[in-house]
């Protein structure tokens, strides 16, 4: 093939590339455009706003939105949207005697998930004093309430220290190895085909004693 040839067809190549690209364009600026409108149908006084405004708008929205579901949650076990722990020490009633911690765990629910949390908690040289959990969609909420003696050797909070961040490591690694384990993603499909088993009250919430 001679060049003139060559460059016929390279014109052609860039040519169709361009078309592509110019269509790919075109279906995500009407993708955006529909997103768009369906915001300003869902936010009534937005029929005007430029986009920047517009998105202003949903922010202020969503925010008030988590305001209200703040205010009528208080008090209730709800998980959120966000996988974290949370483990702190709380008030001594016990003239010392004892350390007290309030851990939580939120995160998927899975049923395997649960059997490495339940080992991981036994494995703490502490008692469960309580332990709850909610469920909410896909996600779950777990709530320890552990305590274990003050053996007195230590600084002042120096123990609640270290037993606190004995906790937060071994719920950090319950979630860790979960969801690095090669096997999660075949395990989320065969667990999505199974028959799910409600461990919990019509409420949702329950003490893990009938579980654990």
């Amino acid at each position: 093939m001679g060049k003139p040839a060559q460059k016929v067809v390279n014109a052609e190549k860039a040519l169709m590339a361009l078309r592509n690209h110019s269509e790919a364009e075109r279906r995500r600026r009407e993708r955006i455009n529909g997103h768009l409108a369906t915001l300003r149908s869902l936010i009534p006084g937005t029929n005007k706003m430029d986009k920047a405004a517009l998105l202003a708008e949903v922010i202020n929205q969503v925010k008030e939105l988590r305001r209200t579901v703040a205010e009528a949650t208080d008090g209730t076990l709800v998980p959120t949207d966000m996988d974290e722990v949370k483990v702190e020490e709380q008030e001594d009633l016990n003239d010392g005697a004892f350390i007290s911690i309030r851990a939580s765990l939120c995160c998927d629910f899975k049923h395997e998930l649960l059997v490495d949390l339940r080992e991981a908690i036994e494995a703490l040289p502490l008692k469960t004093v309580r332990a709850e959990i909610a469920t909410l969609g896909s996600r779950m909420v777990n709530i320890f309430v552990i305590s274990g003696c003050n053996e007195g050797e230590s600084d002042e909070g120096e123990e609640g220290i270290k037993l606190v961040k004995s906790v937060r490591d071994a719920l950090r690694s319950v979630l860790d190895k979960f969801y690095a384990s090669e096997e999660f993603s075949s395990r989320n499909t065969l667990s999505g085909k199974r028959r799910r088993v409600s461990f919990f009250s019509p409420t949702n919430s329950s003490s893990l004693g009938d579980i654990w």
